[in-house]
Order: structure tokens, then C-alpha cells, then sequence
């Protein structure tokens, strides 16, 4: 599975794909199986050690079928950055223009297995609740206990894919002039709302190398 990225667009540097991976852990896990491809939507969490370009840890429902066809080929977790519409009407010469999308998105390849060790699906959980209850004025804390939490774990399959190759594409004006793509920031930040907003910052950003 291969994404097209033409060359203004094709993104290597690490630390950006990983600020949007940071950002948008919301992703598309697809995975072949012999009948169809399996389909998923879920948060990951990105961890360096594990492997030589690291992995990707979630989990899903015991009852989704998708976890028993991890082993059939490596799959792609795609993550997906700010976008919005860009009218011709922004650039210097609207006339010579086409409507497009600003976008940013991540590719992650390689093999997904199940996770075997409940101490390690436990371990996931609680990166998991401290990541996203953590800052919050009064956390939610995971307060089961006994066969209770045995049943919640037992309910749920932990995973981890091996990061063999990122393809990431980041579509944010870069075959225009930089008249034109300070026009384009400007008119995202007018337009009211957030993604319009986020993939203006992002441009911004973008081309201050930040």
C-alpha cells in the first residue's frame, strides 16, 4: 500500500511526523485479511524502544474481529493531520489557480502483533488514562479491581506495530510563491474554524522550519 506524494510535498523530516502523530494518536488501522481488508478506528500511542524505528501500542474490543487478522500482513496505521480547502481566490493570480486541499497526513508500516502479557496491557492503559486524564483539574482513575478489572482486560485485546516505514505527506503550499502562501495563512485564519485555524498554524509553522 503506497500513498502518492510529489516531491514539494514528500515530508522526512522526523520530528515533524512525530509532532503529528503526537497530535492527531486518533487513527485508521487497516490490515489485509484473505476475504477483506480490516478496518479500524482508535488512538496509538507511539513508544521509541521496541524496535529500530519504534512502535505503535493501542488496543481494541475483544469482539472486534480485526485483532485475529494482525497476523495476516503488516498493516498501516494512518494518522491524520489539519486540512482545509484552499479557494484560487487567495493567491496572487486566482485566474492561473485551482481549487485544492491543505493536508497533512502519516503512513505508518509494518507487522502488528497481539500483545500476550497482561502487565503490559495494563501498562498501556495507564499511559493511555495519564496522557488524557492527566492535565485535567480532577483526572478520572482507573478504580477497578479484582475480577472486576480481570473482566475489563479479558474484554480487550492489547497490540503493538513494528514501525518499519513512515510515508508522510505534508501538503501545505509548498510549489506556491511565499506571497502566495502568506495569502493563503491569512485567508485560513479569516475563514472561522478550528481545522481552517490548524492548518494555517501548521503552515506557518511549517515554513519557519518550527
Amino acid at each position: 500500500m503506497s500513498v502518492y506524494i510529489p516531491r514539494p510535498f514528500a515530508q522526512r523530516e522526523g520530528d515533524q511526523v512525530a509532532r503529528l502523530i503526537a497530535e492527531h494518536p486518533f487513527a485508521t488501522l487497516i490490515t489485509p485479511s484473505p476475504a477483506e481488508m480490516r478496518v479500524s478506528h482508535l488512538p496509538l500511542e507511539f513508544a521509541a524502544a521496541g524496535g529500530p524505528r519504534g512502535v505503535l501500542l493501542g488496543h481494541m474490543a475483544r469482539a472486534n474481529p480485526h485483532w485475529q487478522h494482525l497476523a495476516d500482513g503488516p498493516s498501516v496505521a494512518i494518522f491524520h493531520g489539519p486540512h482545509a480547502y484552499v479557494s484560487p481566490s487567495w493567491y496572487g493570480d486566482p485566474a492561473a489557480a485551482v481549487p485544492t486541499w491543505n493536508y497533512c497526513v502519516a503512513h505508518v508500516h509494518g507487522p502488528a502483533e497481539v500483545m500476550h502479557e497482561e502487565g503490559e496491557k495494563r501498562a498501556l492503559l495507564a499511559t493511555m488514562i495519564e496522557r488524557y486524564e492527566g492535565a485535567r483539574a480532577r483526572p478520572w482513575r482507573l478504580q477497578l479491581e479484582g475480577r472486576a478489572l480481570d473482566a475489563m482486560l479479558e474484554a480487550i485485546v492489547g497490540f503493538r506495530l513494528r514501525v518499519e516505514r513512515i510515508d508522510a505527506k505534508f501538503k501545505l503550499s509548498q510549489n506556491r510563491s511565499a506571497d502566495d502562501r502568506e495569502r493563503v495563512i491569512a485567508a485560513l485564519r479569516a475563514e472561522g474554524y478550528a481545522e481552517a485555524e490548524a492548518t494555517a498554524a501548521w503552515m506557518d509553522a511549517y515554513a519557519r522550519g518550527s
